[in-house]
């Protein structure tokens, strides 16, 4: 669910802050917004295949924290957290259910989309399903780290994470995915990103 992989991106940022606290505003931004990116596919594509490119996230987290190491800067600093945490996140659709309505059903194989073999890698299911009682576990134990490091406005961010996913848990079973293409409006620059993406899939 959203909020693992949100917790996700604060457990990246913590480490990194800690190096670099003087940056530690800028990188909790990026890595949560790169730990929920690929998902942004739920309104703009095939969910899990259109901006959950495995191959191209991992590859761009390589060179970006290169370049940080290399040349430490913010902007480099940020653009490393950014695609670590969306490398990250279809590793951690891997670990959970299928990408359909009903995860618990189990009734596709359709864990991620990998371009490099033109077919979906099967989901583990150590965790169900989205919204299941371990996802609301592992999404505490990811928001810990930001508990102790960061401050009081990252605090009530983390803690405010877990609230939505204790509620999404409790309703899980009564709340479609949102699988597929859904017909909403979509903001032209996430219409190029997913076009600029789609050409790698030919």
């Amino acid at each position: 669910m959203a909020p693992t992989h949100v917790g996700a991106g604060i457990a990246l940022a913590a480490p990194v802050a800690l190096l670099a606290p003087e940056l530690a505003p800028l990188v909790v931004v990026a890595a949560v917004a790169g730990s929920v990116f690929p998902d942004l596919d739920m309104v703009a594509g095939e969910h899990r295949r259109t901006l959950h490119a495995v191959e191209a996230y991992a590859l761009l987290a390589v060179l970006a924290t290169f370049a940080a190491v290399v040349a430490p800067s913010a902007p480099a600093v940020a653009a490393a957290t950014f695609f670590v945490a969306a490398a990250l996140h279809p590793l951690f659709d891997l670990a959970g259910g299928s990408s359909e309505a009903r995860p618990w059903e189990a009734a596709t194989d359709h864990g991620v989309y990998l371009r490099s073999r033109e077919a979906w890698v099967a989901p583990k299911r150590w965790i169900r399903y989205d919204g299941a009682p371990e996802d609301l576990a592992l999404a505490a134990v990811l928001v810990a780290p930001g508990l102790v490091v960061f401050g009081e406005g990252v605090r009530a961010f983390a803690l405010g994470t877990l609230v939505v996913g204790a509620g999404y848990a409790l309703c899980r079973k009564r709340i479609p995915q949102l699988s597929g293409r859904v017909n909403l409006p979509v903001p032209p620059v996430l219409t190029a990103v997913v076009a600029l993406v789609s050409l790698f899939r030919r």
